[in-house]
């Protein structure tokens, strides 16, 4: 960016700053007023939150709404909106999808969840079994979806359902964008191993859909889920915004200085050891999403994602370790529906059981792995009997 663009840029931010003080505004005023001055996602078109400006020029304004103490794009809950819905609706989306659905997703107002993964379909996402058929301008949808994170709370969800059983799995798919708060969705909360209810499962019984929430063309909903599970994989994988000896290593860390008694020298080279790691994470994170803003992540989400998940399973299991008996202990048990994941706040037992579900959710570690070495590596691909079979006809 220039000197004049980046001037130009830096007035915009403070004019938004002076007419809408962060400290007395309300928060969803304040990132409506932020949306509608081009400075939710600058890439994109003027009139859709952006000025045609890089994707680079985003971190210069994130930076300096940072320091003014401004509210955050999409609220805390709505993560799923803003790394998942909000980029495929700007790549896939039509200019009237985008006017209609992208200023309440920065705003908060819309809360997204993704209806993916299903009992019967979950590292297989082309296999699912949820249908929609057309009935005019709308299509009715029936099915189960599983594993949906922040459904208690979402107003609208990413949706891919089958709509053409005669032709290969990956082929009868389409995308759709679905109001949760319709009759026929049904969220029912699923308990893990940490005690809590973070997911749901959600049933979906007559659910109408207009046609105009359908992102890209029917029978092109594996195209488009692909650009949503690339964003998906960098944003778990990336970290953004974890400064150095950030995250789980920094309590581990944090540990090991305050309570002496915990050391030995074997200890000692593991500790460094994940350190480094953790670092080298943080950093090709870094690069990553400075790669990302270029252009639409690719599959290269999948390697950060993969090590992202190793390393918080090596941290958590070294910090049972490192605290002997007492990391054995658990604080709670209670069942409770948790809106965000806090691995810092809690204690060891919690960390390493929720680690556990880092190498499924987002992609099993199995799955990516083939991403890498098919997509990047370019080695050949799986033997797969069921590519041209119709899916209708496969075993279930």
């Amino acid at each position: 960016m220039s000197t004049d663009g980046a001037a130009d840029l830096d007035a915009r931010v403070q004019a938004l700053l002076d007419e809408h003080d962060p400290a007395t505004s309300d928060p969803r005023s304040f990132l409506g007023a932020q949306y509608d001055a081009g400075l939710a996602w600058v890439h994109l078109p003027q009139g859709f939150g952006g000025l045609d400006l890089p994707r680079s020029a985003q971190q210069r304004v994130d930076a300096k709404l940072a320091a003014a103490g401004a509210p955050v794009g999409g609220t805390v809950k709505n993560f799923i909106g803003m790394g998942m819905a909000a980029p495929t609706i700007a790549a896939v989306g039509t200019d009237e999808q985008k006017r209609k659905f992208l200023r309440p997703l920065f705003t908060g107002e819309h809360v997204y969840c993704q209806l993916f993964s299903e009992p019967g379909a979950g590292s297989d996402l082309a296999g699912v079994a949820t249908r929609a058929i057309r009935d005019g301008d709308e299509w009715i949808v029936n099915g189960q979806k599983v594993w949906t994170s922040m459904a208690q709370h979402a107003q609208m969800a990413i949706l891919v359902a089958r709509t053409d059983p005669t032709v290969p799995k990956h082929s009868g798919l389409t995308y759709f964008l679905c109001d949760m708060t319709q009759p026929g969705v049904e969220v029912r909360p699923l308990r893990q191993i940490t005690g809590e209810a973070e997911f749901n499962e959600v049933f979906l019984t007559d659910v109408r859909v207009p046609d105009s929430n359908r992102l890209g063309a029917e029978g092109g909903g594996w195209r488009v889920a692909t650009t949503t599970l690339n964003n998906e994989r960098v944003a778990i994988g990336s970290r953004a915004g974890v400064p150095r000896e950030g995250g789980i290593i920094g309590r581990v860390t944090e540990a090991w200085r305050k309570e002496p008694g915990l050391r030995n020298p074997a200890m000692h080279d593991e500790l460094m050891r994940l350190w480094v790691d953790a670092e080298v994470l943080r950093l090709s994170g870094e690069r990553s999403r400075q790669q990302a803003a270029a252009g639409q992540p690719g599959p290269e989400g999948a390697g950060m994602k993969i090590a992202f998940s190793r390393l918080a399973q090596a941290i958590s299991g070294f910090d049972i370790e490192l605290h002997g008996e007492s990391g054995l202990r658990y604080d709670d048990w209670t069942m409770r529906r948790t809106e965000v994941v806090d691995l810092i706040g809690r204690d060891p037992g919690y960390r390493y059981l929720r680690a556990r579900g880092n190498s499924i959710e987002g992609g099993t570690s199995e799955i990516l792995r083939n991403t890498i070495s098919e997509r990047i590596l370019g080695l050949p691909g799986e033997h797969r009997v069921d590519k041209d079979v119709a899916w209708k006809d496969l075993a279930r």
